[in-house]
């Protein structure tokens, strides 16, 4: 049977089709901050039509966007000063992750400013000033040009989707099942708008799993799909899998193994010996359950990895293949071979 979504619930027009696909994207999140309203911000898309370089450029959130952005206008010359309310940088990694990419990040001249709690914008003559009321340095940073960079959020706002029934969560993402259907029949929510992902290639997979469901007759779930990001500052961190913290929290025996760029001989050659790459192994199956490189091609050397993950192979299979001399990759079997109990 033919349903209909609201498409402009102003003029109360439908589009009556047997499948609607619904892949709206999203926008950069505007916090609730003191005088946010008061002084003028720029977000991930606004910054690249700037014309001239900023002479201080005070980013707000210290994840993906902010902290790609802000080493990319620190090369340029700016200064920088990254503001993150949590304790460190990328607050999802461990703890050694997010230390050692500040690390990287301060030895370019980056201004970090973690801890601050209380955040708050007012306009300045120079530009914007920023209170971070942290417990160290001084509690204002005053820049001249400010990026908000604290998340996204759907663009389902303006949609109508109360009118066609089509559920959504408190955010506002899209509510679907694990074949990404909602709960109106014939209603499909793809990409940013659904809460499953925030990436090109979670949405480019979304839209694998509707068609192999839709098309091949295969059962294809979202639930099976290995989380996979990479965090493009140079050098970049690939990721697959648990993060240590969720091994532990989920209390599975588990061995884990750690080698640093300062021992792998290519990074050494290319004079890039920041950060490390670790491996999480289950101690009875011996599958791979996560992974995380930081270093020289970290963003591609992880596919190795979740490749391994997917074909629910051995850690060993890996641990006994030849890998070409001189690479980053070829240490990830001598890495294997030193597991230690978590």
């Amino acid at each position: 049977m033919p349903c209909s979504l609201i498409e402009n619930s102003r003029r109360d027009e439908s589009v009556p089709s047997p499948r609607i696909f619904i892949n709206v994207g999203g926008r950069a999140s505007v916090p609730r901050m003191p005088g946010v309203d008061e002084v003028p911000y720029l977000d991930n898309s606004s910054i690249l039509a700037l014309d001239r370089l900023p002479e201080h450029l005070v980013v707000v959130g210290g994840s993906y966007v902010g902290l790609e952005l802000a080493q990319v206008f620190r090369r340029f010359g700016a200064a920088v000063t990254v503001v993150e309310m949590q304790p460190h940088l990328m607050p999802r990694e461990d703890a050694d992750v997010s230390t050692a990419i500040e690390d990287i990040l301060r030895g370019e001249g980056i201004a970090l400013r973690t801890g601050a709690k209380c955040i708050g914008l007012a306009p300045q003559e120079r530009g914007v000033a920023v209170s971070v009321a942290c417990t160290e340095g001084e509690p204002t940073v005053v820049g001249s040009h400010l990026l908000l960079a604290v998340g996204r959020r759907p663009n389902t706002d303006d949609l109508g989707l109360e009118r066609a029934g089509v559920a959504t969560d408190a955010r506002g993402f899209i509510t679907v099942d694990d074949a990404l259907a909602t709960k109106v029949p014939g209603i499909w929510a793809l990409g940013d708008c659904n809460g499953r992902g925030a990436f090109t290639h979670t949405a480019y997979n979304d839209f694998e799993i509707v068609a192999a469901n839709l098309l091949d007759g295969a059962r294809r779930p979202v639930s099976e799909r290995i989380p996979a990001y990479a965090l493009y500052i140079d050098p970049p961190l690939g990721r697959c899998g648990l993060t240590e913290a969720e091994v532990r929290q989920r209390g599975r025996p588990a061995l884990v193994g750690k080698r640093p760029m300062t021992k792998i001989k290519r990074a050494i050659e290319k004079g890039e010996t920041e950060g490390f790459m670790k491996i999480f192994v289950d101690t009875g199956t011996r599958e791979i359950l996560g992974a995380v490189i930081l270093g020289p091609g970290g963003d591609e050397i992880i596919h190795s990895i979740l490749d391994m993950m997917y074909a629910k192979a051995s850690a060993t299979v890996i641990q006994r293949a030849m890998h070409i001399h001189p690479t980053v990759s070829e240490l990830i079997p001598t890495m294997l071979g030193e597991l230690a109990p978590l």
